[in-house]
């Protein structure tokens, strides 16, 4: 946790996934989907998932509210998310000004993996979802609802393995890799 202001602080973050109910790759058949809305909590690893049918701003709103109700009071949430078009609208940006213990940060376009709920993603997917069989919606949302219960009932937060020190010069390798050089004439 960090401190902030008078109160304490700890981050929640959001983020919008779909993910697709189907069978076997030689006879898929697609039986609908579901979009399965989470929040992080980055400092315990608690996540907090509700799945919708559809991913509009009235549903990630209905989402807004659970977060509000499961957040104690004297805390700060921090949103941070994509740019997603249902993040910006016009009922989402009223409801967020009327609450200012909540502070959303973007993630810049193709950055998803500042996200740390990104990872949690990843780890439904390579743990429940794709091993399941899921011959409708029903299904693939009682599954995903059991792989919450699971991991809240021992949540680990997750934890960046490189330093920002590496991070960044891992970058600063990228770029010089891909930057073409540039010919410059001196003139004497």
């Amino acid at each position: 946790m960090a401190r902030g202001g008078r109160g304490r602080s700890q981050t929640w973050k959001t983020f919008l996934h779909n993910h697709s109910a189907g069978i076997g790759a030689m006879d898929y058949k697609r039986h609908g989907t579901t979009s399965l809305f989470a929040a992080l909590v980055i400092a315990t690893g608690q996540v907090i998932g509700k799945c919708f049918a559809r991913h509009r701003a009235t549903e990630f709103r209905k989402f807004l509210d659970e977060i509000e109700a499961n957040v104690p009071q004297g805390l700060n949430v921090h949103l941070v998310m994509d740019n997603y078009a249902t993040h910006k609208t016009l009922l989402i940006r009223n409801w967020l000004a009327k609450r200012p213990r909540w502070h959303v940060h973007l993630t810049p376009t193709s950055a998803s993996w500042l996200n740390q709920v990104e990872r949690f993603f990843a780890l439904i997917t390579e743990r429940k979802i794709r091993r399941g069989i899921y011959r409708g919606v029903a299904a693939l949302r009682a599954d995903i609802r059991s792989f919450l219960e699971q991991h809240n009932a021992d949540p680990k937060p997750f934890k960046w393995t490189k330093s920002a020190d590496h991070i960044l010069a891992s970058i600063e390798r990228f770029c010089l890799r891909n930057t073409p050089p540039t010919n410059k004439q001196v003139n004497c």
